[in-house]
């Protein structure tokens, strides 16, 4: 380049950049040195400035440097030490994005598809979601049009790195003088630096946020107050009014009562089998000795808890139901890492991969299954029992009773595989959503379609009911939540802000809030009143496939498609600890009655118990010094090759899971 394609190329520049002060002032001096350059800022006679500009020059339109530049940034990486390699990798991604991205909206689509290709298997095990998305980008309309690629722009990538790590990353990029890697970083990555040794790779589950711009948005919202307290005169607080909790002899001979209700009520063998185990269990005298501990906690932890005021009219209960729940809370078995649960686990057969879903009524009696060909299946156990089987068979397997007939009801109505199928808390309907886009009620009693909700745009992945009934909420593929009540045919509110497919929904405790779970990586809390998102929680690195939140209303648990577990506090928004153990999707979480243990159910074909009252009551020191990684598994339950699709403790806490077999048994 000769001195006025120099001086050309700097004026253009500096208009492009928005310095127009300076553009202006160089023009002046140019024109007043009759078109030479001024002497006061000679920069031809500086070498190193002018290989900088001539770089600039050469590169602009150039779309090879992006491919160059990430190569040699990309060896340097791999090639680094051990102890900082893990950090440096984690640079790699970001930086991959953007130079696609770069290259799509310079209209280098041919080369940026080359390069996308070239590079995509180094980020496939973490980020596979994330760029089969991005694989649709094509054109620069798109990164406006695609609201993920458009926030990915618009945001900075939050990584955790060690003082040691950065500066190594800084004189590498100075030294080889990759001028676009270097404002690529600038640009798009926030770097949260820390003192001392490097984090191992597993240590620190939120050393990459991928949608940064989040943070911003989150800390904002989170700063909005919450009342996760129970609600006021609540069934809790009528039984601790009326005497609380009965002692081990008195609840002795409560459930000896309650298993002859059971027999009237024809429940299954194996219900009242898990039932003596328990009992058995109780007699134990180190059992009991803990089960006093726990009950006398749990009770004083109960009552401290905060007390709010519904939001929603709350639907009223009948006397027979609310006396039903009572009986149940003063029988309820008291948990702890030593007391566990009993579990019943109810397999399908014969499903062939058609089921979807599945749930479990509270007391156990009822157990339902989505399939993919629109059918929804109910099985009393009672009549499994009758026909003496305990394995749930499909219609062209099916088992059949004494009297010849099949003995599950079958519901018809929905257009496509069904998703999601929950039971009211007294069990008396069901909830259906579908691919059709519709959700369905169901009586349990009537065997028959109550009402069909129309309102989603799209597939419907699930809806819940609340802890009282009536009301319901939903997600769906339209990356929405909306809140329902059964007697009205609309929404009642619309719950919009997540970025991709809203997974999963649940309920918190006092009815005021639901939690949902995403594909874009977040879960956030709602008001079902104002429809705002008032908490946005981040560092899951994959899609949210489970939700649970615990009996007092303050925590909350999460599990994703990679296998890993968080707990929440809810008032913070803090990640508490994460659960590793699993090592395929958590697809089911639940917190026992009194909130002591939590369950998870995952596609690696094993039911896990979790003590979380121990990870609640770490001090900030011991969560300062990496204490709260500590938390492990209580409990393993592997199964025979069936993946884990629903868990719930019952009101007296034994602990039901099903789940269909993957291969037929031999």
């Amino acid at each position: 380049m000769d001195p006025e394609q120099v001086d050309e190329f700097v004026m253009g520049y500096l208009k492009k950049k928005g310095f127009n002060s300076a553009a202006k002032h160089l023009q002046e001096s140019l024109h007043n040195n009759n078109g030479s350059t001024f002497s006061s800022i000679d920069y031809h006679n500086d070498p190193e400035l002018n290989k900088l500009i001539r770089s600039f020059s050469q590169s602009e339109n150039d779309p090879s440097r992006y491919r160059e530049g990430y190569s040699k940034l990309r060896s340097w990486g791999y090639n680094s030490l051990d102890l900082y390699k893990h950090e440096l990798v984690r640079v790699m991604y970001p930086v991959f994005i953007h130079c696609y991205m770069d290259l799509v909206g310079k209209g280098h689509t041919q080369e940026a598809r080359s390069f996308f290709n070239s590079f995509r298997k180094d980020h496939e095990m973490v980020h596979l979601r994330d760029l089969q998305k991005l694989g649709g980008v094509l054109a620069p309309s798109h990164l406006q049009e695609m609201e993920f690629a458009r926030s990915l722009r618009q945001s900075k990538i939050n990584i955790k790195i060690c003082q040691y790590s950065y500066d190594l990353l800084l004189q590498y990029l100075h030294r080889t003088e990759s001028t676009l890697m270097l404002g690529i970083i600038n640009e798009h990555i926030n770097f949260q630096v820390y003192s001392g040794q490097p984090n191992s790779a597993s240590d620190d589950i939120e050393a990459v946020t991928i949608v940064g711009s989040f943070h911003e948005t989150a800390d904002h919202v989170n700063q909005k107050e919450i009342h996760w307290g129970l609600l006021e005169d609540s069934l809790e607080d009528r039984l601790e009014k009326t005497g609380g909790l009965l002692s081990d002899s008195e609840k002795g001979q409560g459930e000896s009562k309650a298993g002859d209700m059971d027999d009237s009520k024809k429940r299954s063998a194996e219900i009242g089998k898990q039932g003596s185990s328990i009992k058995k269990l109780k007699k134990d005298k180190a059992g009991t000795a803990t089960t006093k501990v726990a009950r006398q906690e749990t009770s004083t932890v109960l009552s401290s808890m905060p007390r709010v005021k519904p939001e929603l009219a709350m639907p009223v209960m009948s006397a027979d139901v609310e006396e039903s729940i009572l009986e149940d809370l003063r029988n309820r078995v008291q948990l702890s890492s030593i007391a566990m649960p009993s579990v019943s686990f109810y397999t399908f057969v014969n499903t062939h991969n058609g089921l979807n879903s599945s749930s479990i009524s509270h007391d156990g009696s009822l157990v339902a299954g989505g399939f993919s060909d629109s059918s929804i299946k109910v099985w009393d156990m009672a009549k499994i029992g009758q026909a003496g089987s305990c394995a749930l068979q499909d219609e062209n397997n099916q088992t059949v009773g004494l009297n010849g007939r099949r003995n599950y009801t079958l519901l018809v109505g929905h257009s496509g595989p069904v998703y999601s199928a929950t039971f009211s808390p007294p069990g008396d309907y069901v909830l259906s959503s579908s691919a059709d886009t519709t959700i369905r009620l169901w009586s349990t009693k009537l065997n028959a379609n109550l009402v069909c909700y129309k309102g989603h745009n799209h597939a419907v992945w699930d809806a819940q009911f609340s802890p009282f009934g009536h009301y319901f909420a939903s997600c769906s593929h339209d990356r929405t939540a909306r809140i329902w009540s059964m007697d009205r045919m609309q929404p009642l509110r619309m719950m919009a802000g997540h970025l991709s497919d809203v997974d999963c929904v649940q309920w918190h405790p006092n009815c005021n809030y639901i939690a949902t779970g995403s594909s874009d990586k977040t879960v956030r809390l709602w008001d079902v009143q104002t429809g705002e998102c008032v908490r946005i929680f981040i560092g899951h690195r994959s899609m949210v496939l489970s939700l649970a939140m615990s009996p007092d209303g303050r925590y909350m648990a999460s599990g994703d498609e990679d296998g890993t577990i968080m707990m929440w506090d809810l008032s913070t928004a803090r990640c508490i600890t994460p659960l590793m153990g699993h090592n395929s999707c958590v697809w089911t979480l639940s917190y026992s009655g009194e909130g002591s243990l939590l369950a998870s159910g995952s596609a690696d074909c094993t039911v896990k118990l979790w003590d979380v009252s121990s990870s609640t009551k770490l001090t900030k020191a011991e969560e300062k010094n990496g204490n709260s990684n500590r938390l492990r598994s209580l409990r393993t339950f592997p199964t025979k090759s069936t993946p884990v699709h629903a868990l719930r403790f019952s009101r007296r806490n034994l602990l039901f899971a099903a789940g269909a077999i993957s291969k037929p048994s031999s």
